[in-house]
């Protein structure tokens, strides 16, 4: 998958920085992935889940939320935000 934009995960990772290795490790994985479907995506990440057009994972466990509009037929994943878990809960990003 191309990913857009890897600087959004390490704008949120300078504020938070206990969240660097758990994006970079999402980062890896889902460039590597070939994801057809969000019942692929959950093979690899159990707990995403489709909100709207978005897809939501938890990162570091339930700390973060890191939302993105993936394309599959191109491939692309589209980083919307990375938010803490408090922040995912007031529904502004939507």
């Amino acid at each position: 998958m191309r990913i857009v934009s890897r600087r959004r995960l390490r704008e949120f990772w300078v504020v938070h920085a206990d969240a660097e290795d758990a994006l970079k490790t999402w980062f890896a994985t889902a460039k590597l992935a070939r994801w057809q479907n969000l019942i692929e995506v959950r093979r690899t990440y159990s707990t995403a889940e489709a909100v709207g057009r978005y897809t939501v994972f938890n990162v570091k466990g339930n700390t973060y939320r890191l939302i993105a509009k993936i394309e599959y037929r191109l491939q692309i994943i589209y980083v919307k935000t990375v938010l803490t878990h408090a922040e995912y809960d007031k529904d502004r990003w939507k």
